[in-house]
């Protein structure tokens, strides 16, 4: 079942990856000293981390909660709903850590990794699931049916990869564009994936960790709030 759902998640970053890093890799020169690939495959990993916790924590997690009543079933147990919610947002961002191990394991397979330093990018891939599966569980807690997850997609995740440095360098952008980028979860991650997978250079990297941890510590904290109150009703 996770391994179904697995590859379901990972078949989306793999197109991009593999059609934008052939194809446009062959026409475009060197992007901040790396092939387009590698540029590409770097970014690729934390939108697949990204992906995967967000899918997780928004459609799985509101089936559980409102639909199939899973939570109301565990609540009968000596636990607390912030035991719960504790749970799922682990799970979803363990779910996409696995997502964002698998792209690493693939960017080995055709060499875009140079060295076992890559690890380090682990702890990071950790973190931005759980970034990123705080956030969804805020929708989550909000949401009255499935239709919210589309507009929180179209509206948050799908502007936030284009602004976030995985496809272009932020350079790229309008100015004001850039400031934006800066506030955005995704970009602190792709930028440590970016400079510890394939060696660019990585400033500010206690400001990355920061962001990303404020998102979801944050997060969490509003998740659980607005989660309990709406079990209490």
């Amino acid at each position: 079942m996770m391994g179904s759902a697995l590859v379901n998640h990972l078949a989306d970053p793999l197109v991009w990856l593999l059609g934008l890093g052939y194809g446009l890799g062959r026409l475009l020169p060197t992007v901040n000293g790396l092939s387009y690939m590698e540029f590409l495959a770097s970014g690729i990993l934390c939108y697949s981390v990204m992906n995967s916790a967000s899918f997780e924590a928004l459609w799985s997690a509101f089936t559980r909660l409102k639909i199939q009543r899973t939570w109301e079933s565990i609540l009968n147990a000596p636990m607390t709903v912030t035991d719960v919610v504790i749970g799922e947002w682990l799970w979803a961002a363990l779910k996409g850590a696995l997502s964002g191990v698998a792209i690493l394991v693939v960017m080995a397979a055709f060499g875009l990794v140079k060295s076992f330093s890559a690890l380090w990018i682990l702890p990071v891939i950790l973190l931005t699931g759980l970034t990123f599966a705080s956030i969804a569980l805020v929708v989550t807690a909000l949401a009255k049916g499935y239709d919210l997850f589309t507009f929180y997609f179209s509206l948050f995740i799908m502007p936030m990869m284009l602004l976030s440095g995985i496809y272009f360098p932020i350079e790229q952008l309008p100015v004001p564009l850039q400031y934006v980028s800066q506030v955005l979860p995704l970009s602190h991650g792709v930028a440590l994936s970016r400079g510890i997978v394939v060696g660019t250079q990585l400033d500010n990297i206690a400001l990355h960790f920061t962001v990303l941890l404020a998102y979801a510590v944050v997060g969490f904290g509003v998740a659980n709030y607005l989660i309990v109150r709406r079990l209490s009703r």
